[in-house]
């Protein structure tokens, strides 16, 4: 431990003064006398003291140069391009590090992508085979809380057995460009339910004394142009909509860190903002934590600090080491005031008292985990991969697939191999390695990654009777020729997304010509889509039955077949439209480079459908399954300053099933004819009856007031709806509100 500390210490003084060129002036007399102090006079170390106390015994005791070592993050691989060797006692093939101050008993800061699992940088030499939960978008398919916080809970204890207490995970950012290539990093269209699903499952993570990030801080919506587009929308319509998915987060499971964005917002980049860091985040939600920026998104010094940026992270990605060197010579010269660097290392040691960082350090990184420990993983993400998916179509009840079935021809998608994930930052690697090698591209945001689950493998072992044979794909003809005589058809469909790129809504490499011919020759063709979001489905009303598995994750393919089967009843909902045309969208055109400006505002997805009177080929909410459900007995209700909806859910099938109760609530002035209001995820066997209560947030019913700074309720009947999608409302209850004025911070009780 002696030597541990030795090293520590020594890392903390190579990175201090790595890009360091003036002499901080006072540092030295700023020092505590005893260079080593003791454990026993540490004050801060007490565990029972809250975190604020605890900053406010060990502040005063830091040198200048100690907290400026905190605010000041780097890449932890190596990256030749700019000559940068990662500091020694950073993760090797990890995303970051900042240094610890051993004296004080300060831990480092080892930070690792991303919010699937533990990923590893594309150019370590050497990769951790780490658990790859399914794509966030697909956890937000679940419509389930427990599955989310499960999943986080689980990535979360693989991030610290592998010596890691950050997490940059948390992505929260609305789908409003269908097209954007981060959207499986995502979770959907709506504020309410991806902010309730990614806060559950930031909550599990941070449960593993590991801090966990929210980003990418804000309106990131599209990756065209994201180091310099400028993101223009009103101020209240981002507050009613992609702000308003981080507010409902950071309520839910209070990160110990929001990473702010590459993009510009209204003019100013994210991580300069001041009307995003200082004004919403900071005074208006009255969020305590600190503020890193994204790899490479800040661009100044002063004004970076002054607009609330507490780290700069991931050097040497930025064009200069702003809050290095340049903050040296800004304290220096006065452009900087010492009270700023305070507040920033404060706020950065607040979240690190909070989450549990000092009194639950990290003991090791081992670089392979045990394979008990992987299996025990995968069990996890295979659930939460059933129970993601989306079941949009089956017709003649094709679906579950029968064990007495003869002959199943299996075609495209690597389905021989494996199971899709994204790429970039996210990737997490595989135990065994990628089961399709090669494919372009393989580097950086590639390298395209199947992983080692294959679903042909999985529904072998489900119908071990059948002849399961496989075609590529690569001919339409000779995959026809393959189907005819099948019992079944089942053709995967899949669609690469990644960091960096945005892609389009239609199926590349001549999928849905594919599809069109294996459907004319056998009318029992099911299609399993592998997507990071929607695509557009022309050949849906040719096929017999359609599956959104999404990116799965580690063991995708058993979850697939697990859902084909019938062994998991589909409960998964859609989280996105999918559009029936790229012509539907509030951007047909391809994403813009510069000024993007969204002037349908907080009419994301299902809204501008509903709003433009637009029928989508597949709506927000929809999700079919096994069984079936009624729900009767609406009741709204005001509690408080909200409402609550109380109803029945029925199973009026055969099997068990979950059913996923949706809440929409309407009123006058809005930006669309209805907001999801609440949801539930109920699990009930043939037959059974279960009493659902929902409440329903006040600002779910009011506009916001930019001036006044306030949510604003009209006085008035609302309307209150229950359904099974946003296109299937079963029962409609009123309510009448009065007049109701929350500030921008108000947030329920706990």
């Amino acid at each position: 431990m002696r030597n541990q500390s030795q090293r520590l210490a020594r890392a903390t003084l190579l990175v201090a003064t790595l890009f360091t060129t003036l002499p901080l002036a006072g540092a030295a007399a700023q020092a505590p006398a005893n260079r080593n102090m003791p454990a026993g006079a540490r004050p801060w170390m007490n565990a029972s003291l809250p975190a604020d106390r605890r900053v406010a015994l060990l502040l005063p005791q830091m040198t200048r140069a100690e907290k400026r070592v905190l605010v000041q993050g780097f890449f932890a691989t190596d990256f030749p391009p700019k000559q940068f060797t990662a500091p020694a006692e950073a993760r090797n093939g990890s995303a970051g590090y900042v240094p610890g101050v051993p004296r004080l008993g300060i831990p480092p800061q080892w930070q690792a992508d991303a919010g699937i699992g533990v990923a590893s940088q594309g150019g370590a030499p050497r990769k951790r085979e780490r658990t790859a939960l399914p794509s966030n978008l697909a956890i937000a398919a679940t419509w389930d809380r427990a599955v989310a916080e499960r999943g986080g809970t689980m990535i979360g204890a693989e991030a610290r057995a592998s010596g890691f207490n950050v997490l940059l995970a948390g992505g929260v950012n609305l789908a409003r460009e269908p097209r954007n290539g981060r959207n499986f990093e995502y979770g959907g269209e709506d504020p309410l339910l991806a902010g309730t699903m990614v806060g559950a499952q930031i909550a599990g993570i941070q449960s593993n004394h590991v801090v966990s990030t929210i980003k990418h801080y804000a309106i990131n919506d599209q990756e065209t142009d994201r180091n310099a587009g400028n993101s223009i929308i009103d101020p209240a319509q981002a507050r009613m909509s992609d702000l308003l998915a981080f507010q409902f987060a950071i309520e839910r499971a209070d990160p110990g860190s929001v990473m702010c964005s590459y993009n510009r917002v209204n003019g100013p980049f994210a991580c300069e903002n001041p009307w995003l860091l200082n004004e919403v985040l900071r005074r208006d939600w009255n969020w305590p934590g600190y503020v890193m920026s994204d790899w490479g998104a800040v661009h100044s010094t002063a004004p970076a600090i002054t607009a609330g940026l507490d780290q700069q992270s991931g050097y040497p990605f930025d064009k200069e080491p702003y809050l290095g060197a340049d903050l040296d010579k800004a304290l220096m010269d006065g452009t900087v005031k010492q009270a700023q660097l305070d507040q920033m290392a404060g706020r950065i040691l607040h979240t690190m008292f909070a989450k549990g960082l000092f009194d639950h350090p990290i003991e090791a990184a081992p670089f392979d985990l045990p394979d008990a420990t992987l299996a025990a993983h995968a069990d996890v993400t295979r659930q939460a991969a059933e129970a993601s998916m989306v079941l949009l179509r089956n017709e003649g009840a094709i679906l579950p697939l029968s064990r007495a079935a003869r002959r199943i021809v299996v075609i495209g998608g690597h389905a021989d191999k494996g199971v899709l994930a994204g790429g970039g930052s996210s990737l997490v690697y595989p135990k065994g390695g990628n089961a399709v090698p090669g494919l372009q591209p393989t580097f950086w945001p590639g390298p395209i990654m199947y992983y080692p689950s294959s679903p042909m493998e999985a529904i072998r072992r489900q119908a071990p009777d059948a002849q399961v044979t496989f075609v590529d794909g690569s001919d339409s003809a000779a995959a026809a020729t393959a189907a005819r005589d099948a019992d079944v058809a089942i053709v995967f469909a899949t669609q690469w997304a990644g960091e960096a790129f945005d892609v389009p809504l239609e199926l590349g490499n001549n999928q849905n010509g594919l599809i069109d011919a294996v459907a004319a020759a056998n009318p029992r063709t099911v299609v399993v889509l592998e997507s990071g979001g929607a695509v557009l489905t022309p050949w849906r009303n040719k096929v017999a039955g359609l599956v959104a598995a999404w990116f799965p994750g580690t063991a995708g393919g058993e979850a697939i077949a697990n859902v084909l089967f019938g062994r998991f009843n589909p409960s998964g909902h859609l989280p996105v439209t999918f559009p029936d045309a790229v012509a539907q969208l509030p951007h047909p055109g391809e994403p813009a480079k510069g000024d993007v400006t969204y002037s349908e505002g907080a009419t994301v997805g299902y809204k501008w459908f509903e709003q433009k009177g637009q029928k989508p080929a597949y709506a927000f909410g929809h999700g079919l399954s096994y069984t079936s459900f009624a729900m009767n007995g609406l009741r709204a209700t005001r509690a408080g300053q909200g409402v609550r909806a109380d109803f029945t859910v029925r199973n009026t099938g055969k099997v068990a099933g979950k059913a996923v109760p949706q809440v929409y609530v309407a009123g006058n002035g809005w930006e669309a004819p209805k907001r999801l209001g609440g949801f539930a995820s109920v699990m009930l066997a043939p037959g059974q009856t279960r009493q659902v209560s929902v409440a329903i947030d006040p600002r779910l019913f009011a506009t916001f007031n930019e001036a006044a700074r306030n949510w604003t309720i009209a006085p008035g009947t609302y309307q209150v709806m229950l359904g099974h999608a946003s296109d299937q409302i079963d029962q409609t209850a009123t309510v009448t509100l009065p007049k109701l004025e929350l500030p921008a911070g108000w947030r329920p009780a706990s």
